[in-house]
């Protein structure tokens, strides 16, 4: 099952921080996506620890594509769900590819 949404990067919230209980740090980072359905939806998803830096290639207004796990976890009797990003790739086009045409047009190239 391929889990991804296409959409707004809409809001990106303050990165949260703290220690596991074995002394380790963690860190996560949460973001919100609109999606361009017919009846838009505002997702939160959450990057944890090493992929934190994913995101900061990304603008609010970008639009972007979210590959993510789905997770849940019981509670006392209660069920807790996480979106957990793994991957995000841009959908927005970029000033570096427009560069790139800038130069290769450009008459003071060697080739």
């Amino acid at each position: 099952m391929q889990n991804a949404i296409k959409g707004t990067l809409l809001k990106v919230l303050e990165t949260e921080t703290g220690t596991t209980q074995a002394g380790k740090d963690w860190n996560k980072k949460s973001f919100v996506v609109k999606t361009e359905d017919k009846y838009p939806k505002e997702v939160c998803f959450t990057l944890f620890g090493e992929k934190v830096p994913m995101l900061s290639g990304h603008h609010i207004g970008d639009m972007i594509t979210v590959h993510f796990n789905l997770s849940s976890r019981e509670y006392n009797g209660k069920y807790y769900h996480n979106i957990d990003a793994w991957k995000i790739d841009s959908e927005t086009e970029t000033t570096g590819k427009s560069e790139w045409k800038s130069a290769k047009d450009s008459s003071d190239l060697p080739f």
